[in-house]
């Protein structure tokens, strides 16, 4: 089952806005989701959204970037969460601080959004690829923090590229779950249940453990 866990966000604004990046966002899922990815044009998202192309492309260059828009704003996030994280903290507790921190900040409340954003990119072996390079980009990115912090290598890598795969795992937990759930309580038990696995201690089914 693909994952896909970059969304677009505005800083500190949970839910979609009614602005003309918003208004094309919402247009564009909504036709991507009616017709598929490939089957919609900008010329139709624009008329959705009561505005002009000329409007599209001021906000996004094309239409796969409506999907990916806020992978920046999710990395300057993350990485000055880990920079600002106390020096107490290991590398990896660093990593999952910053995750927590943007799952409360960015998805919570976005839930249906993501779920049908997930819809979307798993339909489409694109923008999967396009997923997949946002990702690394990102993994890449906290380490590159991680380093700035005095980690050194392998130590950097290996704590982003195991951060990077909780989240996605949290995720693909958290949009399927049909309990009340949060990602930030995924993430935490993912983490948690990672932190077993590397001790070589057993892991307990979590479909039998209560969030």
């Amino acid at each position: 089952m693909a994952v896909t866990v970059i969304t677009r966000y505005d800083l500190g604004m949970g839910r979609w806005q009614p602005g003309a990046g918003g208004r094309l966002e919402k247009a564009a899922l909504e036709l991507y989701s009616e017709h598929g990815y490939d089957a919609t044009t900008v010329a139709e998202i624009a008329e959705r959204a009561g505005l002009t192309e000329r409007t599209f492309f001021r906000h996004y260059a094309d239409k796969r970037e409506v999907l990916f828009a806020g992978a920046t704003v999710l990395q300057d996030l993350l990485v000055g969460r880990v920079l600002a994280a106390p020096a107490a903290l290991t590398p990896l507790d660093a990593i999952a601080d910053a995750l927590v921190h943007a799952a409360v900040v960015v998805f919570e409340e976005r839930r249906d959004f993501v779920r049908l954003r997930q819809a979307i990119v798993a339909a489409n072996p694109e923008l999967q690829e396009r997923e997949l390079i946002k990702l690394a980009s990102l993994a890449s990115a906290l380490a590159d923090a991680l380093r700035e912090r005095g980690v050194s290598e392998p130590g950097a890598s290996l704590a982003a590229e195991a951060g990077i795969a909780v989240f996605k795992i949290a995720f693909e937990h958290w949009v399927s779950d049909s309990r009340p759930s949060t990602l930030a309580q995924h993430i935490e038990e993912s983490m948690a249940e990672l932190r077993l696995v590397t001790a070589g201690l057993p892991v307990a089914d979590r479909a039998d453990q209560p969030l």
